[in-house]
């Protein structure tokens, strides 16, 4: 297990929220940090550290991408027209691994990173294997054929604690699923709020 999936376990408790909304996390039994000294980490965060908190939280969620990453795609959102905070979350739910993740073919959003690096997405009918891959609006995203009865893909298509967002159009019969629109922060149902503008503010120190 690498040690970025290994932090997930991590992230919720260091956030002292459930972002991804899952029944099993470690949030829903201790609130405080992790480490010998979690309980006592409660102090009044500085305008630097709630930017960074909500820095951490966006990157955390999907997937804990790297730093070198996450930077580069508020780079590319802060040229783009219109609202930065906006662009970002535009560009977050671009990535293919978001978008198999919200199409509900995965369960968690690291399983959707792994799916895809192991070859099971199509776009366009074009296999793709870079979980980072900016989907573009018209394009139709599959789980190929060999890959459609796999326990674990039927499983996570009947998740309760989470629905496809309208952006998507998804056809669990045929597990499909096509990128109608490029979504704004109110369209992507996270559990948690997420910020955006504070992260814009972070960069722009």
């Amino acid at each position: 297990m690498t040690k970025r999936s290994e932090a997930k376990y991590k992230i919720d408790r260091r956030m002292g929220q459930n972002i991804w909304g899952r029944p099993k996390s470690p949030v829903n039994r201790r609130e405080y940090g992790p480490g010998q000294h979690g309980q006592r980490r409660k102090g009044k965060l500085s305008d630097f550290g709630v930017q960074l908190r909500a820095k951490q939280k966006l990157k955390g969620y999907y997937a804990n991408i790297s730093e070198r990453q996450f930077h580069g795609i508020y780079v590319e959102a802060s040229r783009l027209k219109g609202d930065t905070g906006e662009n970002l979350i535009g560009l977050l739910e671009r990535r293919l691994d978001a978008v198999v993740y919200r199409a509900k073919f995965v369960s968690t959003i690291f399983a959707a990173r792994q799916f895809i690096n192991h070859g099971h997405i199509k776009v366009n009918g074009r296999k793709v294997n870079i979980s980072s891959y900016q989907v573009k609006v018209g394009d139709l995203i599959e789980v190929k054929e060999a890959s459609k009865q796999l326990a674990h893909v039927l499983e996570a298509s009947q998740l309760p604690e989470r629905d496809t967002p309208d952006y998507l159009e998804v056809d669990h019969g045929k597990m499909t699923a096509k990128f109608a629109r490029i979504p704004g922060l109110s369209d992507v149902p996270f559990p948690v709020q997420m910020e955006p503008h504070l992260v814009v503010e972070f960069y722009s120190r």
